[in-house]
């Protein structure tokens, strides 16, 4: 290890100082030159008020000579004031100057030391995130950190500005008189000395405070929880004196803070004021000695009281470092975890990318998790290039164990993975990006759109090294990303295509052959679009609606479809959009109805805004019964479209609106409630929407609405069935018209109808293109299963990998869908090695190879090896293992819940004849797992031989159903055979069925199959 830095790949340095000194020592070295001039500039401050005393305000004569020259008193005195007052303004500037060099010093260190961690964090092995939480390190990177920028940037300059004012004071006063220097710097020592000590032992009652505020939270919960316990059982006063007493140690903790706090204040403060006791003393009697000026005197008081703020900051400056140098260790221990990726394989560019369409080989391949258990064991496989591989792992950690050892998430603990012979472990991460594809069941998304995460492997490195970012000169100097961001970085070439548009035809290719070509065209046929972006789609539909309509009427779907149509009210549409016969090019928000004043007026003028003011009255009104206040999270509430502050704010309004109706509001608090009925469609708000409504609106649409457009063509867009209708999904586009929310099944036909009549007029590809740009939301948590599973899918697949690994991504299809799937894989990817990894296969014959691990092991019909331990308690415990492991009912246990179900059996053997437990005895010896040999289970009889009721053999559980209903045994065990089994006991039994939904499911199983037989 490099002494100045923490072990690890890509080691960072040990100490934040070191860490300061090797990115920032040319720029603290120039804030340290800077700061240099600062001390004359402070001296002149001192020096010339004393000049303006003596030897201006105080000169015997009107006539004053300064160097050779005569000047006039109040001359002299104007030029020294102005002297003075620009020492003071270049004083303050150069700290300016200082301060802000400092600030951006700090910010770029705290910059580069934040993208470091970042950097650090996409290196860390998988399952140490399963240890650390997100938050917490989340938490380092941001709050933690931030307090280090500060030193960062004071680390140098701080202590010798300080020190550097100290020492000039202090050069002023010992100037004007050695004992004035001698009174500054007597009582120092001493404040050095008691005011660290007195600190720390307020530092130790703060901490003991914080552990008592833990101690009173916890009660303080324990209260909240089981406050109808206390009151049921008379314990509320017991309880109340025990916070009482709590409350009493934090009074007792806080009284003695207090009293050291202000006892150190009042020792701080006496020593400070005790120097200018002894300046007045001793220089008063300096002065009428005549040994010293006046002017002296006041001046060096004035600096002595200049002197304790660079003295505090001192001590601040101390106990800030000895802070910061204890939080960088702590963040620095959590970054440098053990299985770190090294740096070496992870930054620039590879000098290579080998293929990796070899044979895959796991040479005696061990891996172990965080804690050191064994999670995959010595597996000695070789997978076939270019062949289909399945592997079945009834455990979820063993399937993500080995796609993880297969993408290089984590290292092996003994032997290697080789490709071709190639080391995986030696490739760069770059190849390994490139050449291995891996999806998942459960993907992880980024914020930004279906586009970006499904080309994500396309995007490898910029296109270009010039940044279209004025600002990405200060990226290099904070040592950040050499790659510019805001560039191309879309490279097709990488998939082996010549442009985009190749590559999205692969990407279309994909999706249809996973099948998913119908849900992706679903959804992108709900999508808006700018239809400069995608002018061909536009122009398809607009080409299509006759079509599209014919093809509804023929359905009789006329009431499901509503067609636009000038002369009849659409209750599909909002209001606004039926009053103008327009659709909006942009969201109708308060916030833009309340700047269209035009608008606004024209509707008080024809008396429409206390109309719709009092429907909006009426829907408030049924949506304050449905959702309250405090529900306008609902989803349901949601779909309305209704922003929640603006039902918040029409809430208000509508008491407002019953005295003085509309008349009372102005501009924007009539916006505030037009907005409701201007979002909300009849169809929505219901029979509170009258007929009388729809047909004033109608009217008011044929007399004004071509006068109220004049104002809003910015807004709205007059809906032409020739024309493309901006506001409009794919499929109101297609039929010129709304499908309505109200028509339950019939609607869903409707909506059939429609996208059948695109997919078969050649716009399938066109709409399924639309997903690229559908927006994914933080975590993708906007995204179905249905979606998120083939992009996850496509991600993997688009780069054309030579290996590619499905880890149960096809888990929502049915097995027909999942073998059509496999073909079309292998024809779209025909020299790829893909290898499915599921818990199990209906149907392993159509794998080229097929492998199946249980507990991490590779399952044949050798029997268990010999174990070796660390020792006999070790190798006793796997023994156990091995034996929980074959058995059908925990096989598929979690590997932590099979270790501690392990651990709390005991090894039970019988003789042939020899009776395990009795009917009627208490089940408190635990269950039994039969390994080896058989028993029966008898019904005692009084008179006659005991009746046998069945014989039990290997790999049974017996016993189980009194430890779940605690309940005397119903029958005798008796070894027919010689037995050997594993005793488990009542509450690691009952511990795993009731944390491991599982083998509860399975227990389920064995119980039915009691009741039938």
């Amino acid at each position: 290890m490099d002494n100045g830095s923490v072990a690890g790949a890509g080691a960072i340095e040990r100490t934040i100082f070191r860490f300061i000194w090797k990115y920032s020592k040319r720029d603290q070295l120039i804030l340290l030159a800077v700061t240099a001039t600062l001390f004359p500039l402070l001296y002149l401050t001192l020096e010339l008020p004393k000049r303006i005393i003596n030897d201006a305000i105080g000169a015997t004569s009107s006539i004053v000579n300064v160097w050779g020259y005569s000047l006039e008193q109040t001359t002299f005195l104007v030029i020294l004031c102005f002297a003075f007052l620009a020492a003071v303004l270049a004083h303050g500037l150069m700290k300016m100057r200082i301060n802000t060099m400092k600030g951006v010093l700090s910010e770029r260190m705290l910059r580069r030391f934040r993208y470091q961690l970042i950097s650090r964090a996409l290196r860390f092995p998988q399952p140490y995130f399963e240890r650390v939480s997100q938050g917490e390190l989340v938490s380092m990177v941001t709050a933690e950190s931030e307090p280090m920028g500060g030193l960062m940037g004071d680390a140098i300059s701080q202590p010798v500005l300080q020190a550097g004012q100290m020492l000039t004071i202090l050069s002023f006063l010992f100037l004007q008189s050695v004992w004035f220097g001698l009174a500054a710097i007597a009582l120092i020592p001493l404040q050095a000395w008691l005011i660290p000590r007195l600190q720390r032992q307020i530092n130790l009652l703060n901490k003991k405070r914080i552990q008592e505020v833990r101690v009173l939270a916890a009660q303080i919960g324990e209260n909240a929880a089981g406050a109808s316990t206390l009151r049921a059982n008379g314990g509320w006063r017991y309880r109340r004196a025990m916070i009482s007493d709590q409350l009493g140690r934090l009074f007792g903790i806080r009284f003695e803070i207090y009293q050291k706090k202000f006892f150190m204040k009042f020792i701080n403060n006496f020593i400070s004021q005790l120097t200018p006791f002894m300046f007045y003393l001793i220089g008063g009697l300096l002065v009428l000695q005549g040994s010293v000026s006046l002017g002296a005197l006041v001046a060096a008081l004035a600096a002595y009281k200049d002197l304790s703020s660079p003295w505090k900051e001192l001590l601040t400056y101390y106990n800030q470092t000895q802070d910061m140098s204890l939080r960088w260790e702590v963040v620095i221990e959590r970054f440098a975890p053990d299985g770190m990726l090294d740096e070496k394989l992870f930054e620039g560019e590879p000098t290579e990318r080998p293929r990796l369409n070899g044979d895959i080989v796991l040479d005696h391949v061990s891996v172990r998790d965080m804690d050191g258990n064994q999670v995959l064991d010595d597996l000695d496989l070789t997978f076939p290039s270019g062949k289909t591989i399945g592997i079945a792992a009834p455990s979820e950690e063993d399937r993500r164990a080995l796609a993880e050892t297969l993408t290089r998430e984590i290292l092996p603990s003994s032997g290697k993975v080789g490709i071709g012979g190639v080391n995986l472990s030696d490739l760069h991460q770059g190849v390994v990006a490139a050449r291995i594809g891996h999806a998942t069941s459960r993907p992880v998304m980024f914020q930004g759109t279906v586009g970006d995460n499904v080309m994500m492997p396309m995007r490898f490195k910029p296109l270009s090294d010039q940044a279209n970012d004025p600002d990405f000169h200060e990226t290099l100097r904070a040592g950040n990303s050499s790659d510019p961001f805001r560039t191309e970085w879309l490279d097709p070439s990488l998939a082996g295509f010549e442009n985009p548009y190749l590559l999205r035809n692969w990407w279309l290719q994909l999706i249809d052959g996973m099948g998913s070509g119908a849900t992706l065209f679903q959804r992108g046929s709900e999508q808006v679009f700018d239809a400069a972006e995608h002018p061909e789609l536009a122009a398809k539909l607009v080409e299509l609606r006759p079509l599209v309509q014919v093809a509804v009427r023929r359905e009789g779907l006329e009431q499901q479809a509503l067609v636009f149509d000038r002369a009849t009210y659409n209750p599909a549409l909002p209001v606004v959009e039926n009053l103008l016969f327009a659709t909006p090019r942009v969201p109708v928000t308060q916030k833009l109805l309340s700047e269209q004043t035009i608008f606004l007026g024209q509707l008080r003028e024809l008396g429409l805004d206390e109309t719709l003011i009092s429907l909006t009255r009426d829907v408030i009104e049924m949506l304050r019964q449905i959702f309250g206040l405090d529900g306008t999270d609902h989803p349901l509430f949601r779909k309305l479209g209704l922003e929640a502050s603006t039902y918040e704010a029409a809430v208000e309004l509508v008491e407002k609106t019953r005295k003085d109706g509309a008349v009372g509001l102005d501009d924007e608090q009539l916006a505030s409630m037009l907005a409701v009925p201007f979002v909300i469609s009849a169809e929505q708000i219901g029979p509170a929407f009258s007929e009388e409504l729809k047909s004033r609106i109608l009217e008011l649409r044929h007399s004004h609405s071509a006068e109220l457009m004049e104002r809003l063509y910015d807004v709205f867009v007059p809906l032409d069935p020739s024309e493309f209708a901006p506001g409009l999904t794919v499929m109101e586009n297609a039929l010129f018209g709304k499908v309505s929310q109200i028509g339950g099944a019939r609607s869903d036909e409707a909506r059939k109808v429609i996208v059948d009549v695109l997919a078969e007029n050649g716009a399938r590809s066109l709409v399924v293109e639309l997903i690229y740009d559908v927006p994914v939301a933080l975590g993708g948590q906007n995204l179905p299963a249905a979606l998120a599973e083939p992009l996850a899918f496509t991600r993997a697949t688009i780069k054309k990998p030579d290996i590619l690994i499905l880890e149960n991504a096809l888990a929502s299809y049915d097995m027909d869908t999942q073998i059509a799937v496999y073909k079309n894989l292998r024809e779209l990817l025909p020299e790829t090695t893909v290898i499915y990894l599921n818990d199990q296969f209906e149907e392993p014959d159509v794998f080229d190879m097929f492998v199946e691990i249980r507990q991490g092991r590779v399952v044949s019909d050798q029997g268990p090896a010999d174990v070796e331990g660390d020792g006999a308690a070790s190798a006793d415990l796997a023994r156990k293992l091995r034996a929980l492991e074959q058995t059908p009912l925990f096989s598929g246990l979690d590997r932590r819940q099979l270790r501690l179900l392990a651990f709390g059996a005991r090894w039970f053997e019988a003789k042939a004849g020899e009776v395990v437990f009795l009917k009627d005895d208490q089940p408190t010896d635990g269950a039994y797992m039969i390994l080896e040999g058989e028993a029966g289970l008898y019904l005692p009889q009084d008179s006659d031989p005991d009746q046998l009721i069945t014989r039990v053999g290997g790999g049974t559980l017996v016993g189980e159903l009194g430890l779940i209903r605690k309940e005397p045994r119903a029958l005798s065990m008796v070894a027919e055979t010689d037995l050997v089994c594993l005793r488990i006991g009542e509450e690691e039994f009952l511990a795993v069925v009731e944390n491991d939904a599982a083998t509860a499911f399975k227990l389920l199983q064995v119980v039915a199959g009691y009741v039938a037989s």
